[in-house]
């Protein structure tokens, strides 16, 4: 009997026991409990938990292993695009090509914000649009695309042309901060309707501002920018012990998870990847081979019973022929078309080849190195960090300290806007002992920097004449200079040396994909050429991508997918 009392105590411990170490196992798995440490923690602070959403225009495109600069013709004969295996992290790309409508609203709000019959911005509106005389021929009647394709509403859905790299850039800068404005408001971060306020130069929006120092976002109008999500609470509250509870997560935070990361133009990587979309070549888990165009097949034509023998991008299809006869085996367009009139690609991307070619991120080199990253591959890294004032904290650009660039062209261009942060170029603080980079200006590194050239010597101790500097130059480009003097006028200084072997530099970029003045051949994702990154064609246009935080997808996919 006794027995049987202590076996029935042991059992009746067991399972307190079991049921203990379950609620404790029930507590530590909770949301608001740290699984590093068991602490009960703050359930505000698990922004991090949340997945990115695409931003406006975006699709989403999972990264993956291809085969880049893989051509499948080279009637050029240039070998500019060795094949290389690379590998491209998760990220986003734009549906379509910027329009001329999404461009529009970048200049209205740059000649709202920053109005051109001010001193201190003549210059912005005018170096920010598009140069429409790019459609104009010696010897070919195109007035009618210079005076209405960029602003008529016939020309709204068709992509932007007249566009150089650097506008590019700030067009995908600016709608960066549009789209993180609107998010906030949204999200109850900033006063409702902030974004369409009478925004000046000087208390406009800048993202990577309000991360570093929200009450100097908005030139630190409080009335905008709000202390909490929709305000916080308008009176601090007292807890048990009389002491005032302050409001938590006072200004939205990068760890809020309500953020994007910034538009920017796609890597050459990216772009190629995207373009080729090799995941429509996959079918029970055989990978059938890379693709010749975007979409499936060798033909540059439909092979569809629904859409049979129709052209399947805008291109040009032999001499005098820019879309074929009326009627009959007609691509729909003469010069560029309206977005989304051809197929998307395996990915949803419209327009991957055909209609406008389109900028990248990348500086343009002949050859990709075989001994360069495999990983998220991209010549042109130029790293640095916010400027700190004598004060201790960051510097903000203003109308006063606004710096401006004279374009070849002429054309002048802010470099950075009132209400961002001032930047300078990485020094030994953060270069110091590291293995991975060890200056700030990275576009030259293993071809082009001194040690690359075929002359350096690098047992030399003396320092170089400028005539054996110049001879040592890998890339012999012509150097001209631009400038403008006090007057505002243009002063041109040519280089006009016979010893200029080259037309790249350091100031050249690449751009992809075939447009409505190219043949077949560039339609290949491949194909790569290049073009100064301060001029403009009427060919030439742009997307933007934006990176993937997080999981390289949102869930598994079957294997047999």
């Amino acid at each position: 009997m006794k027995a049987n009392k202590i076996m029935g105590l042991r059992l009746l411990i067991s399972i307190m026991l079991v049921i203990g170490f379950s609620s404790c196992s029930k507590k530590s798995s909770s949301k608001n409990t740290s699984r590093a440490t068991g602490w009960n923690m703050d359930s505000k602070k698990a922004g991090s938990s949340k997945k990115q959403q695409a931003g406006p225009g975006l699709v989403f495109v999972e990264g993956g292993t291809f085969t880049m600069g893989k051509v499948a013709d080279d009637v050029m004969h240039d070998w500019n695009n060795t094949p290389t295996q690379q590998h491209v992290q998760s990220f986003y790309m734009d549906e379509t090509e910027v329009t001329n409508s999404m461009y529009l609203d970048y200049l209205d709000w740059l000649k709202s914000v920053y109005p051109p019959t001010e001193e201190n911005y003549k210059n912005i509106y005018e170096g920010a649009s598009p140069d429409t005389l790019v459609w104009r021929n010696r010897l070919g009647y195109n007035e009618t695309m210079t005076n209405n394709y960029l602003r008529h509403p016939s020309y709204a859905e068709y992509p932007v042309v007249g566009v150089n790299w650097i506008q590019a850039v700030e067009f995908s800068n600016w709608r960066t901060q549009r789209v993180n404005e609107a998010l906030l408001e949204k999200n109850g971060y900033l006063k409702k309707n902030a974004k369409t306020l009478d925004v000046t130069a000087e208390s406009n929006f800048d993202t990577e501002t309000y991360l570093n120092s929200p009450t100097l976002a908005y030139g630190g109008n409080e009335e905008i920018v709000l202390k909490g999500k929709n305000g916080g609470r308008k009176t601090p509250k007292a807890g048990k012990d009389g002491k005032v509870i302050e409001p938590k997560n006072v200004y939205a935070q990068r760890s809020s998870g309500i953020l994007l990361p910034e538009y920017r133009l796609p890597t050459e990587a990216e772009w190629e990847y995207a373009a080729a979309a090799d995941v429509g070549q996959r079918e029970y888990n055989i990978y059938k081979g890379q693709k010749k165009y975007p979409w499936s097949g060798g033909y540059t034509r439909s092979g569809k019973r629904q859409s049979k023998g129709d052209q399947l991008a805008n291109f040009k299809q032999g001499n005098g022929d820019y879309g074929g006869i009326a009627g009959w085996s007609d691509d729909g367009a003469d010069i560029t078309n309206e977005v989304k009139k051809y197929p998307a690609n395996d990915f949803g991307l419209y327009d991957m080849a055909g209609n406008v070619a389109e900028w990248v991120q990348d500086v343009y080199r002949p050859i990709i190195d075989n001994e360069g990253n495999d990983f998220n591959y991209f010549r042109g890294n130029q790293y640095t960090k916010n400027k700190i004032g004598a004060d201790g904290k960051v510097e903000i650009i203003t109308a006063t300290n606004m710096k401006f660039d004279t374009l070849s062209n002429g054309k002048i261009v802010a470099r950075r806007y009132p209400g961002q942060i001032a930047q300078v170029p990485v020094d030994e603080k953060e270069t110091y002992l590291r293995q991975n980079f060890d200056k700030s200006d990275n576009v030259n590194y293993r071809d082009g920097d001194k040690q690359s050239t075929r002359y350096y010597n690098f047992g030399s101790s003396e320092a170089d004449t400028e005539k054996e500097k110049e001879e040592k130059i890998m890339y012999n480009s012509p150097k001209h200079n631009v400038t403008t003097d006090s007057l505002g006028k243009m002063v041109r200084k040519y280089d006009k040396s016979s010893k200029r072997t080259t037309l790249i530099n350091d100031e050249v970029r690449v751009y992809k994909g075939g447009s409505w003045r190219d043949r077949a051949y560039w339609l290949d994702p491949a194909q790569r050429r290049y073009f100064p990154q301060d001029m403009a064609t009427d060919y030439i246009g742009f997307r933007c991508a934006m990176s993937r935080v997080g999981p390289k997808a949102d869930k598994k996919k079957s294997a047999r997918n």
